[in-house]
């Protein structure tokens, strides 16, 4: 039976965990979406050849394993994850890697000289893992766990200040972090930059990296059929315009950026609140392309060819310079790259014996260049003959991303600028920094704490506000048939 009508705006993996969960507690839940397709980039399609199927946005989730929502939702027993042995790989020269393994202890004997230093960074943050997402799965202030939350932190004041290579003996060890790192698509070092990153490389040595099986849309899907099963409906094609639209509901979430909802709320939004949405500061994007391959990528350095997962980029001095190029709105000559062949323990992916490869780089917002040819020239550049193997791609500029989803702005895929003060308030310094303004209505997009990544926490966390005001208990998550 119905205790209420709720609406979410956007069908994002944040919005569809919010849709979810106010399905479960019992509320008629609509989703609206304003393209053909659910999910955001959580999304996989045919984008070159038929029978290779690509991801669209994110490709690998370290994020949807640990989280406290994905963890209640129990999406491990409801879609089959890939976990690789081997969580990352770093491109250090032509010719050499260093690995990420899974077992933190032979990541660790494998850097030499800086083993000590590995397992003192990450092994207090990956032997607790859970409750390092905790800290980051929810408000920055006041942290879920202190003392979890003062490790990192101390850790991040390291790795994000001058000081971040004090302590490394060799190239591979810091290379191998600032992989990670620069995934927050920042001048480095920086403690926005550190934070997140010390994050995932911890995360990589507890549930590890996985790719779903059949790629990352198999998220999307779950959520959708699970708010479905519970009287949930999804209307796609459908663009909300006006907050006026939706104001008969008792609840509504937004998946969408802080920008956005300024302007659908518009003068329904108290003056200094509004001022502040328009005032979030967006990051610098990406280009990405999809590449059909004849056979994986030929890594010179043997040990990337067992690698979902690929930093390509060199030393951390490299990976600096070139994304302090990015920083000051120039285009890289050697750019950092973030590599992806899922194709490698997926063989759903390509037709046999044939791979997928999803890769982007870092470029100034809003760029409009496509860099197919610096991409596969710089995997050329680690993997002689990789253009032979090449048999269709599929560029996209940072231009184009903005306009595939009207919430990557620029193509800024962290939906929002990771600077200090905006990772301790997305997108306001606030205790429930989802909460708006208006009654019963709420943020729940990746602009929002814990921000960017294929989590599900925003828009539960919303959610679950929205139940509370409501005088309704957050219910449980878990599959059918399993006691969450």
């Amino acid at each position: 039976m119905s205790t209420g009508r709720a609406i979410v705006v956007g069908s994002g993996p944040n919005g569809l965990a919010g849709a979810v969960t106010l399905a479960r507690a019992g509320l008629a839940v609509t989703v609206f979406e304003q393209s053909e397709h659910l999910g955001g980039g959580a999304a996989t399609r045919e984008l070159t050849l038929s029978g290779f199927r690509h991801d669209v946005g994110s490709a690998v989730h370290p994020m949807a394993v640990q989280s406290a929502f994905f963890r209640r939702f129990g999406l491990d027993r409801r879609i089959e994850l890939l976990t690789p042995e081997l969580s990352y790989g770093h491109a250090l020269t032509e010719t050499t890697a260093a690995l990420a393994w899974r077992d933190l202890e032979r990541t660790a004997q494998g850097l030499g000289a800086d083993a000590s230093t590995w397992r003192r960074l990450l092994w207090p943050l990956a032997a607790d893992a859970d409750r390092v997402a905790d800290v980051i799965g929810g408000a920055v202030l006041p942290p879920a766990h202190p003392v979890v939350a003062l490790r990192l932190g101390l850790r991040a004041l390291e790795q994000g200040s001058h000081w971040w290579n004090r302590e490394f003996l060799t190239e591979a060890a810091p290379a191998l972090l600032t992989g990670v790192i620069a995934h927050t698509n920042k001048r480095l070092p920086a403690l926005g930059a550190a934070a997140p990153g010390l994050v995932l490389a911890a995360f990589a040595h507890a549930r590890g990296w996985p790719v779903p099986r059949g790629g990352s849309g198999a998220i999307t899907q779950a959520l959708a059929d699970d708010l479905i099963a519970h009287g949930g409906r999804i209307e796609t094609g459908v663009e909300i315009e006006k907050i006026d639209e939706v104001a008969d509901a008792d609840a509504v979430l937004f998946d969408v950026t802080p920008r956005a909802f300024a302007r659908i709320a518009g003068d329904r939004l108290p003056t200094p609140y509004r001022v502040a949405l328009q005032r979030f500061r967006y990051g610098d994007g990406i280009a990405k392309v999809d590449f059909a391959l004849s056979e994986p990528v030929p890594w010179a350095a043997a040990e990337l060819r067992e690698a979902v997962t690929v930093h390509v980029g060199g030393t951390r001095a490299d990976l600096a310079r070139a994304e302090g190029e990015v920083a000051s709105g120039r285009l890289p000559t050697h750019p950092y790259l973030l590599v992806s062949q899922p194709s490698v323990i997926d063989d759903t992916r390509a037709p046999a014996g044939k791979h997928v490869l999803w890769a982007y780089t870092h470029v100034p917002a809003g760029a409009t260049d496509d860099r197919t040819d610096a991409i596969t020239a710089e995997i050329e550049r680690f993997a002689p003959g990789f253009r032979d193997t090449v048999l269709a791609s599929a560029g996209t500029s940072a231009r184009d991303l903005e306009q595939l989803d009207p919430n990557l702005i620029g193509g800024d895929i962290a939906a929002g600028a990771t600077s200090t003060w905006q990772l301790v308030g997305r997108p306001l310094p606030r205790r429930e920094p989802w909460r708006t303004p208006l009654p019963g209505v709420f943020l729940c997009g990746a602009s929002t704490a814990p921000g960017p990544g294929v989590h599900g926490q925003s828009g539960w966390q919303a959610a679950r506000l929205a139940l509370r005001g409501l005088h309704l208990e957050s219910p449980d998550l878990a599959p059918p048939g399993v006691r969450g």
